[in-house]
């Protein structure tokens, strides 16, 4: 006979949904009565409101979702989208999340590696900063002011129309939007020469919990120093930052030399580990590892891709590398002249010269795939890099790569407590790791993901250990996540220090300061300690 306990146990699942479906219903009703008594009549907020049922809700959340593994059926959806014109619309967004319960994500860009910029399994909207994209350069006191929503190929072009000779270090995928890309420190090929994109940000304007808008002096060198390199969705909303401009050449040269292993690609990658990062730092090089067809029919081969940029004219650099990396055979006819702002569409893997594609915030085509990234403090062996190879010849690896990219120069003179980021000297280099595949080929993701997570384990005896440092821009799940309800300072330094080192105390500290309730939160974002943790001396 059946429990009667058993038999109701349908029911009550029901009635629990029904519940929960009309709570949610009633929350979202709520938010959007709050925004509307929240704005003034001039305001017109409704203008910026996108519900699911509204005609242009799927095309507004697509357009700025760049991994399409977060673009299918069951990927859960925001209540709202809220597009703000104006920083009322902002301050009001906030104010009706909090009452109301909702779980905000802020999106610039939308280059979150695993989606947290607009993906969330609790109850959520998105706040999408795509209005506030705004850039001012004034190149006679070499700073600009940028806004939060504004792509990093915005803030390029903006400089590069007013000067030949001034430029900003940051990453090379002209898409990525500004305020997730400085709020993780963002760097590029000007690495070596001038560090972070985040070290060079002297100033910004941030919405706090309260809707309070602060600068630097007003929210003070704490919470200045966390927000560039701590993590976005975190201690605010970032409106905008003014960064320091910096100088370089009106010709730089790059190069590109592929070498597969029948050409002693093994040996030559080997051998690079020992160069790249003490190289003058007006060499910034990486190598892309991928698999290619082979010279011989049929056959497939692995290719290693040395590009490099330098700072200055050709006949300087030929010399320079033929005498410091002599294995690699670079001649004249590999490199290329061109303008700075040309080198970022040459390592972004733009074909075109026009440089109008950095104002096109969908130029890159969307992918979908999965990425992991390390820091390598000592050089891989030979045999490390044999043991690689074959990981490349599966499958499942018919579209993946790695990239090794140099650090040294300026990052060997920077602390690692300067900024959140603390990856500075000692790294060799950093690796990252990306496997992609089709949309038709999203229901067995879980085979690609087995792949990456197979290779980032082959690779644990290489690289930093204790901890194992990863790259915040670089999104991981894999290494640890938050509750969505309570977070424990335990809980969240295992995938804390990966990023942040021993950053993640101070980070923890500001965090309880600004944030104490926790209300700016993801997977991964810094939490606040709480009186009872306090009590026990975290």
């Amino acid at each position: 006979m059946k429990s009667p306990h058993f038999s109701l146990l349908p029911f009550l699942l029901v009635v629990l949904f029904s519940l929960s479906a009309t709570t949610l219903a009633h929350s979202h009703e709520d938010f959007l009565h709050c925004l509307s008594l929240r704005s003034a009549k001039s305001d017109s907020i409704s203008r910026v409101i996108y519900t699911q049922n509204n005609s242009s809700y799927s095309s507004i959340l697509e357009a700025s979702i760049q991994n399409h593994r977060f673009s299918t059926p069951a990927t859960p959806k925001p209540s709202v989208i809220v597009t703000p014109l104006q920083i009322s619309h902002i301050q009001a967004t906030i104010y009706c999340s909090k009452k109301n319960g909702l779980q905000i994500r802020i999106r610039s860009g939308g280059h979150d590696f695993e989606g947290l910029s607009y993906v969330s399994e609790v109850p959520f909207v998105i706040l999408d900063l795509l209005n506030f994209r705004a850039v001012e350069v004034d190149t006679k006191n070499k700073v600009a002011w940028v806004e939060s929503g504004a792509t990093i190929g915005e803030l390029y072009y903006r400089i590069a129309e007013k000067s030949k000779t001034l430029a900003f270090p940051a990453g090379v995928c002209h898409t990525v939007g500004v305020g997730g890309h400085f709020s993780g420190g963002g760097y590029g090929i000007l690495v070596r020469k001038y560090g972070l994109a985040a070290d060079h940000v002297i100033d910004a304007h941030l919405i706090d919990v309260k809707g309070r808008i602060i600068d630097r002096k007003s929210m003070g060198e704490d919470l200045f120093w966390a927000i560039r390199g701590g993590g976005g969705n975190t201690f605010g909303i970032v409106l905008a930052w003014k960064v320091k401009l910096v100088s370089i050449p009106a010709v730089v040269t790059v190069f590109t030399v592929n070498r597969d292993l029948e050409q002693n690609a093994t040996k030559i990658v080997h051998r690079w580990q020992y160069i790249g990062h003490k190289l003058p730092d007006d060499i910034f090089t990486d190598v892309t590892i991928t698999k290619v067809n082979s010279s011989q029919e049929g056959k497939k081969t692995i290719q290693a891709a040395f590009k490099a940029l330098f700072l200055g004219g050709v006949d300087k650099l030929i010399p320079l590398i033929q005498d410091r990396f002599p294995e690699l055979g670079l001649v004249k006819e590999n490199c290329i002249e061109m303008s700075w702002v040309e080198s970022i569409l040459y390592f972004g893997g733009v074909s075109t010269k026009s440089l109008d594609i950095l104002l096109d915030r969908n130029a890159l085509p969307k992918q979908i795939f999965k990425a992991k990234s390390d820091y390598l403090k000592e050089p891989i062996p030979e045999s490390g890099f044999e043991g690689i190879w074959p990981k490349f010849f599966e499958k499942e690896a018919e579209v993946s790569l790695m990239m090794m990219e140099a650090f040294g120069g300026k990052m060997d003179a920077i602390p690692e407590t300067e900024l959140p980021y603390p990856h500075r000297a000692g790294n060799l280099y950093q690796a990252s790791y990306l496997v992609g595949w089709s949309k038709e080929e999203n229901a067995e993701s879980q085979k690609y993901v087995s792949w990456i997570r197979r290779l980032y384990s082959y690779m644990a005896t290489y690289v930093s250990k204790s901890p194992r440092e990863a790259y915040y821009n670089y999104r991981d799940l894999d290494i640890g996540t938050n509750n969505n309800g309570y977070t424990s300072y335990a809980q969240a330094s295992i995938w804390g220090r990966k990023y942040f080192k021993n950053n993640f105390n101070r980070l923890v500290h500001v965090k309880t300061m600004v944030d104490p309730e926790n209300f700016f939160k993801n997977e991964q974002s810094i939490p606040p300690i709480s009186p009872s943790q306090k009590k026990k001396g975290h």
